[in-house]
């Protein structure tokens, strides 16, 4: 195609223009509505066979459904380490398991310390999570804590998700059942170093409403920890990890403990393993 043509063509184009803007598009015959009086029979070349009808028809309710439409269930073990934090070793863990769909679904979240074969902290919550984004969703449920002090119920709701940039973010308000408040905030980073070594870098603060020296909890900001894990993944859902955690107590707490001659940070180093199915 020569030059000129081609400019003669994009002239021409530029001067239909107007004459399309002036047609009526109420006189368009768009996609939808009934079909016209030859159209072909979806049926012609299927025997008069379909879905509900017919040798091949299934009995009972509908059989294809929607992925949103069927159970699933899951099983994270987040860290099952060995704790050194330089006078004594503890085994810690953390477990999320869940059943149910895709926009609602039961979660029980625990997490604990074990010291010479006994379960010296623990905390158990029983949560119904509902998607309210395709990236956040909404907790409720309850929670119960044994071990430091006398055992505590709470009511629990907060919302958990992906914030923008792959930051996973963890939001909870609790009610307990002698009228104590608390707030846990959460956010973790998952950086690939490569194809298998993954850098977790996580942070959590912990915040109440009231002084409780007998459950270790004291008004206002309360406690903060900070860390990172270096993991290697064997596969995906199999992956050994060391890291480092520095733990710190906060205002009213920090107090409690000076007056109990108690130290008010700790580091520690941990190795563990990190699965789920």
């Amino acid at each position: 195609m020569s030059k000129f043509t081609t400019i003669a063509s994009a002239v021409l184009g530029v001067l239909a223009l107007p004459a399309m803007a002036q047609m009526d598009h109420g006189d368009m015959q768009m996609q939808g509505g009934q079909p016209p009086v030859d159209a072909r029979d979806p049926h012609a070349y299927s025997g008069g066979f379909t879905l509900d009808e017919g040798p091949y028809a299934l009995p009972g309710p509908r059989q294809l459904k929607l992925a949103d439409e069927h159970w699933f269930y899951g099983v994270l073990a987040d860290r099952l380490e060995r704790v050194d934090n330089g006078d004594e070793q503890i085994l810690a863990y953390e477990v999320e398991a869940w059943a149910g769909r895709d926009y609602n679904r039961a979660v029980i979240k625990a997490e604990g310390d074990i010291e010479h074969g006994r379960l010296t902290e623990a905390s158990t919550e029983l949560l119904w999570r509902h998607a309210l984004t395709g990236f956040w969703n909404s907790d409720l449920g309850v929670r119960y804590d044994t071990g430091h002090g006398p055992d505590q119920g709470w009511l629990a709701a907060g919302v958990s998700g992906l914030a923008p940039y792959w930051l996973e973010l963890d939001a909870t308000a609790y009610l307990g059942d002698d009228g104590q408040t608390a707030l846990a905030l959460e956010a973790e980073y998952e950086l690939l170093l490569t194809q298998r070594w993954v850098l977790q870098p996580a942070i959590e603060l912990t915040a109440y409403g009231s002084n409780d020296v007998e459950r270790g909890q004291g008004r206002g900001l309360s406690n903060l920890v900070a860390g990172a894990r270096l993991r290697y993944e064997i596969s995906r859902q199999f992956a050994p990890y060391v890291g480092w955690e520095w733990q710190t107590a906060l205002g009213k707490r920090a107090d409690q403990l000076r007056e109990e001659d108690e130290a008010t940070q700790e580091n520690r180093w941990v190795a563990g393993v990190r699965f789920w199915f």
